[in-house]
């Protein structure tokens, strides 16, 4: 449909790519990875129609409809959602009129006449062309896609200027979606979405019956919905067969095989300088060196690009808090009359890393501000644990910065102790270098004022942290370098995300907002799924041993897992990781058990009972997932 010849882009005087082929067929479904800078918007750009090359050329076939979607910057005003969303088939709801007025023509002509005729002939041929559009289903198809992307029928009726930037681009996909272009270019299009829509548009994409490209730093998403990745790398474009993890492996073979390639050469390389130099003055070496002076001539140099820049943190590792971070009993919030939650009961306990998920409006984010002390009760009690130091980082961060303030003197008012060194050091591993340190935070984009907001959280220790979406706007090397750090870090999470990978990774326990309760399951994210399709049902429910008569179902199930090699990995890993908790658990209920032996006081033994029940509940469940899991992996090994 598109091809790329000989194509180069600068940016300034920037290299971005240079001699790039690429043919963009039919049955296209390709991610686009590479650090940031390298020009992979740029390219999408091009592929758009949006941005010309400054070298080689791009050829479109005839008939090729290319749609487009930014990262932002999109809006849409002046009709309701529904109605925006249905200017997509203009075309045919223009042929439904058409037929409406050539019946009306048709009733009102003899049959028997010419004109009869050619009016039904023409009525003939319109209802079929729109039967075969499926113009029948336009207005199901809307509210399909828009229910998928997080729009409740009440959202379809309102105007879309009421909402804000990252809804009006979610209107935006939706309108692209329903448009069905040969080639769909989307960036970064799970930036807007929140977990649930991005999983629908996973499955969207699956079906999609045309192309696809898009860019995006969500390696899961990658995973599930490409099979090949263009990663843009050395001013050239490099294809991988796969998603995001088997490219991962290729280039790790790749670069190893060019490392080799190059030492290869650069001992040749040597032994003909050497050669050369030696041999040069003697004139009865004179074609010897002569050969070898064209040898080298004739050698293209491998070149071994510098690693990419990414995050290089460590955690300030906070003083311990009590076992008990944050306790909530019968906690209800309310905004007006409008219930966001009631009646929710839960503890967090040190060094636990929850995952609050939930559809948007669900109440994630007032949740984390009520752990945060920054939303008041509606009513019940919330009580925050002994020597716990709340932290928080809302989506917004960057907007309480001093818009006026250079980051290096900024991040000085929170380091004091900090030298200027230690300053741009730690500002060089958040990717802001050289004369980017005296920069001014309002000039920064959005994305790196966020960036930066993280960073200044991180100099300040805390043993509580509460993270509403931090992986937003990092690339896929500072994600994982976020990973690494809360990974061991010592203190307590609770965070929101819609990184699928960074969740899996990271929770040890998942909350579900939904429907104004508070639903709580052990594991990560992964983990949380599988119940929620016929797994372990909830931490209260435990897994009823299958029966003598229910053995050839079970089969049946294991044998599905041994199909599916990366699941079992998974299985297996999780199975270590749920080891560890049981011990864990047992442990807790050990403390809890001998400081039921030691009386305090009637509050201290209530709290100090609830908590055991708690523990004895989650392990109850925790060892019925075992069982399963270990029954799994061995059936599957």
């Amino acid at each position: 449909m598109i091809q790329l010849t000989g194509a180069g882009k600068r940016y300034g005087p920037k290299i971005l790519f240079e001699n790039t082929d690429w043919l963009v067929t039919p049955n296209e479904r390709t991610g686009i990875v590479g650090a940031n800078g390298t020009g992979k918007s740029s390219m999408l750009k091009v592929l758009a129609g949006i941005e010309g090359l400054d070298s080689g050329t791009l050829a479109t076939q005839k008939g090729t409809s290319v749609g487009y979607l930014p990262q932002d910057g999109l809006t849409l005003s002046g009709r309701t959602v529904f109605a925006e969303c249905m200017t997509v088939f203009d075309d045919l709801r223009a042929l439904e009129d058409e037929q409406e007025q050539l019946a009306h023509r048709m009733s009102e002509l003899d049959h028997n006449s010419a004109e009869y005729s050619q009016v039904a002939e023409r009525f003939q041929r319109a209802e079929s062309e729109f039967r075969a559009r499926d113009g029948y289903s336009i207005e199901a198809q809307v509210g399909a896609v828009l229910s998928g992307l997080g729009f409740s029928q009440r959202d379809w009726k309102r105007r879309t200027e009421e909402f804000s930037g990252g809804w009006q681009m979610r209107i935006a996909l939706a309108k692209l979606l329903l448009e069905a272009p040969n080639l769909l270019l989307l960036d970064e299009p799970t930036n807007h979405l929140d977990i649930e829509a991005r999983n629908w548009l996973e499955g969207y994409l699956s079906s999609y019956p045309n192309a696809f490209v898009l860019i995006s730093h969500d390696r899961y998403f990658l995973d599930v919905t490409v099979r090949k990745i263009a990663e843009l790398w050395n001013k050239r474009i490099h294809f991988y067969t796969g998603g995001f993890t088997k490219y991962e492996v290729q280039k790790t073979e790749r670069r190893a095989q060019l490392q080799a390639a190059y030492a290869n050469q650069r001992e040749r390389v040597e032994q003909l300088e050497a050669f050369i130099n030696r041999f040069r003055a003697q004139a009865t070496k004179a074609k010897q060196v002569q050969s070898r002076i064209k040898e080298l001539d004739r050698i293209e140099r491998i070149e071994i690009p510098p690693e990419e820049k990414t995050i290089r943190f460590k955690f300030p590792q906070p003083k311990a808090s009590g076992r008990v971070v944050a306790e909530f009993k019968n906690v209800a919030k309310s905004y007006g009359d409008h219930p966001v939650f009631s009646d929710v009961n839960f503890i967090i306990e040190r060094a636990e890393r929850v995952a609050l998920v939930g559809v948007n409006g669900a109440g994630k984010s007032t949740l984390i501000k009520i752990l945060a002390g920054a939303e008041p009760l509606s009513a019940g009690e919330f009580t925050l644990g002994h020597n716990a130091q709340p932290d928080y980082f809302a989506q917004d961060q960057y907007k309480e910065l001093d818009a006026g303030a250079r980051l290096l003197d900024d991040l000085g008012t929170v380091a004091p102790r900090a030298t200027n060194t230690e300053l741009r050091s730690i500002l060089g591993s958040f990717l802001f270098s050289e004369d980017d340190v005296f920069k001014q935070i309002g000039v920064l984009s959005g994305g790196e004022r966020n960036r930066y907001a993280l960073a200044r959280m991180l100099m300040m220790p805390s043993n509580f942290l509460l993270l509403d979406e931090p992986t937003n706007h990092l690339d896929m090397r500072a994600k994982d370098v976020l990973l690494e750090a809360l990974q061991s870090y010592t203190g307590t999470v609770v965070f929101v995300s819609h990184d699928r990978y960074f969740m899996d990774k990271l929770a040890t326990r998942v909350f579900e907002v939904e429907e104004g309760r508070v639903h709580v399951f052990p594991g990560n994210y992964e983990d949380y799924l599988w119940r929620k399709s016929g797994g372990p049902e909830s931490i209260a429910a435990p897994i009823e041993k299958p029966s003598a008569t229910a053995a050839a179902p079970a089969s049946a199930k294991a044998a599905e897992k041994r199909v599916n090699p990366l699941r079992l990995q998974q299985m297996k890993e999780r199975q270590v990781e749920i080891e560890r908790q049981i011990a864990r658990l047992e442990s807790q209920i050990a403390d809890c058990e001998s400081a039921l032996s030691n009386f305090v006081s009637v509050d201290e033994t209530k709290r100090t009972s609830d908590l055991l029940e708690a523990h004895k509940s989650t392990l109850a469940a925790t060892l019925s997932e075992w069982e399963e899991v270990a029954q799994l992996t061995e059936a599957g090994s």
